[in-house]
């Protein structure tokens, strides 16, 4: 599958008021990232950072949510999903050729 098809797909799950388009779904996406980053946490309290079989696979589906509302916010925003990860990819490989991965800002 491609992150276009998923995006397609996934519009057509998408089920909420379209007058609040990305507000709606930037605010799910924070909030799908904190339980992602709340089963973190509860890893290294207490798995000693090691992830167990139902921790990973919580994670996977708070993982899935959280793409889920990365692509109805791109749909929200009329950007494709392919466009997102090719130019995402094109700047991390960029920065990586100039050896400025690690830093902070956008524009390094």
């Amino acid at each position: 599958m491609t992150f276009d098809e998923y995006q397609t797909i996934a519009r057509t799950t998408a089920i909420y008021n379209n007058d609040l388009g990305a507000i709606y779904t930037a605010l799910g996406l924070a909030g799908e990232t904190g339980e992602v980053v709340e089963h973190i946490k509860k890893m290294v309290r207490d798995n000693n950072r090691i992830p167990t079989p139902e921790r990973r696979e919580a994670i996977t589906k708070e993982l899935g949510d959280v793409m889920w509302y990365v692509a109805n916010l791109a749909s929200d925003l009329d950007i494709k999903l392919e466009d997102v990860v090719r130019n995402n990819l094109a700047k991390i490989k960029d920065r990586s050729e100039r050896g400025v991965l690690h830093g902070s800002g956008d524009n390094r």
